[in-house]
């Protein structure tokens, strides 16, 4: 199976009108095996996989302009599948069909780690004898005479960066960047070029960096996850993931094929054999099924969730339902969730209304629609005939005042311990027991997703899976709220469907 379990859609023609071809050509007649292995002699030409064809098509898109699709791209995929040797290619590719003045940086967490790319694509261009007069190769750079470029390998010491002018840049394991600082700084200099390119190939990693926050590789693999799945539109960003489910069995050879395109090809079968006896769990989902590592125990138990989820079912107009709401006004996210409780034999069913995230990029000023929200609010009580809307007062008070004073049904519900504990038990067994069913919105599984678990001597409860993590639970919150309310009979009588705001 060589298909990426995450990849962000490029229309045929944008593929057709781009440089993948090209560059499949450059790389079969020019470009050299470096390592005797199970993918080539040392001194043969590479033999790009389709899966690799594929990649780079789609990678090297060109708009209808002429200009490349994408600005920043992010491949994952585990250990031992060419990426070294795929991103050398890469780097000469666009040394060799740059700009004139281009400018190629290989970068890492450490130069030595970054010398790895620079190091097999200086080792290509040294191996292919049509290359001799063309390039000239030095420790730590090569040049292009003709037409002025260079490509040259930096490490992650950002504040030594300032001044470069790269219109192509590879990085290298991003998952081991201790800050975003080098990334940002490159993505920066950048801005000059017509068509700047900055590629991150990496294996998972941790989700948290040296700041407590996001890791870089992470922030952007939860970015790419929502460009993927249509929940956030940015054609200029690629991204490709291979990687097992998290709930898939590591040492099953079918878990193997799924996150690993090269297998069998690339890397031997035999290897994954091996490996798995005598590496802890942990590193062999890394490093072999591209998996992340939490920094927190997770909630709810990997696949779990994903079990639920029957798409299938709706949620007519007209039904009866609670709605869980959870909110903030700025830096973090509001959202709005509807449960449908248990009907006959068919368990509750729980679905996102909206959800309101702050932007990527936008500065610290950014704060909740209120308005949108209260109006969010109104529709859906047209829509269905809403039981309860569950809510906890705090930083809302005005906008619960104001719907109450409409003849709304709001229903306070402190996030205190004795609400809480007993939510979070009720939902949690519910995921467990399959007694519930989902839309499947990726919105809500990756606020899940977020969600760690918390105990003291009052119980568990949810919180961030790290102190002071950007990641947002409040699609979580929101629900557990509203399954709760929705497994009781309502405090007050539901409000009648598609009612006239004059006779409130």
């Amino acid at each position: 199976m060589d298909e990426p379990r995450w990849l962000t859609r490029v229309p045929a023609e944008q593929i057709a009108a781009g440089d993948g071809a090209d560059f499949t050509e450059f790389a079969e007649q020019f470009l050299r095996v470096t390592k005797d292995s199970i993918g080539g002699d040392a001194g043969s030409l590479i033999r790009l996989r389709p899966w690799q064809t594929r990649l780079v098509g789609e990678l090297l898109a060109r708009r209808p302009d002429g200009f490349l699709r994408h600005r920043q791209a992010l491949i994952g995929m585990p250990r031992k599948q060419g990426k070294s040797a795929l991103a050398a290619g890469i780097a000469i590719f666009g040394l060799a069909f740059g700009p004139r003045g281009g400018e190629v940086y290989s970068i890492a967490a450490d130069k030595e780690q970054a010398r790895i790319v620079f190091g097999t694509a200086r080792k290509m261009i040294e191996l292919e004898p049509q290359f001799a007069n063309m390039f000239r190769v030095y420790r730590d750079a090569i040049e292009l005479p003709a037409t002025g470029s260079v490509y040259r390998v930096l490490s992650a010491e950002a504040f030594t960066k300032e001044g470069l002018n790269p219109h192509l840049t590879i990085a290298d394991e991003v998952h081991a960047q201790p800050t975003r600082e080098l990334w940002d700084v490159m993505s920066l200099a950048s801005g000059a070029r017509r068509e700047p390119l900055m590629v991150g190939i990496t294996t998972a990693g941790v989700r948290t960096d040296s700041t407590g926050g996001d890791s870089l590789c992470y922030g952007m693999f939860q970015y790419g996850c929502q460009v993927a799945s249509g929940e956030v539109v940015d054609p200029a960003f690629f991204f490709s993931w291979w990687g097992a489910p998290d709930e898939a069995d590591h040492r099953s050879p079918d878990s193997w094929a799924t996150a690993n395109p090269g297998l069998g090809d690339i890397v031997s079968l035999e290897d994954f054999q091996s490996s798995v006896l005598r590496t802890p769990e942990s590193e062999f989902r890394t490093k072999r099924l591209n998996q992340w590592v939490a920094t927190a125990q997770a909630w709810l138990p990997a696949g779990t969730w994903d079990a639920c989820a029957d798409p299938a079912v709706t949620i007519p107009d007209g039904s009866d339902v609670v709605l869980g709401f959870d909110g903030s006004f700025n830096n973090d996210s509001t959202a709005l969730v509807v449960v449908r409780p248990a009907v006959g034999e068919n368990p509750p069913h729980v679905d996102v209304v909206a959800a309101w995230e702050k932007p990527t990029g936008v500065g610290n000023d950014w704060a909740v629609p209120i308005i949108d929200v209260e109006a969010e609010i109104r529709e859906a009580c047209r829509r269905w005939q809403v039981r309860e809307i569950v809510c906890d007062p705090y930083r809302w008070a005005r906008t619960y005042q104001v719907l109450e004073s409409e003849g709304l049904p709001v229903v306070e519900f402190p996030q205190s311990p004795a609400r809480m504990i007993p939510a979070t038990t009720r939902f949690y067994e519910a995921v467990l027991n399959r007694s519930l069913t989902h839309s499947g919105d990726q919105r809500l599984a990756r606020h899940l997703s977020n969600c760690a678990i918390r105990t003291d001597s009052r119980g568990s409860r949810l919180s961030k899976d790290s102190k002071g993590s950007p990641r947002k639970i409040d699609l979580a919150i929101a629900a557990v709220m509203g399954l709760e309310r929705a497994s009781f009979e309502p405090e007050s009588d539901p409000i009648p469907q598609f009612f006239s705001w004059a006779d409130l």
